[in-house]
């Protein structure tokens, strides 16, 4: 587990032993997971747990802004 980002008491992560598709976990309150790519090229949620409405809209905001540089550090993390 790498913790990749962190921003208004949210903690984005990698699993180093996850799966495809690339994504992101993110944990607040509760946890979010989250593509960072989808069909339309944008990030997608994939689920959340126990995480307030706010906290995930800023969980959402926050990687469709940190998206490439996540990707890199997927790619750099799974080849």
């Amino acid at each position: 587990m790498v913790t990749i980002y962190r921003a208004n008491g949210l903690r984005v992560i990698i699993f180093t032993d996850d799966h495809e598709p690339a994504h992101v976990h993110v944990f607040g309150d509760g946890q979010a997971k989250i593509d960072l790519i989808s069909p339309s090229g944008a990030p997608s949620l994939v689920w959340a747990e126990g995480m307030k409405a706010n906290d995930l809209r800023r969980a959402m905001q926050m990687v469709r802004d940190q998206q490439e540089e996540f990707l890199a550090k997927w790619r750099e993390i799974h080849g």
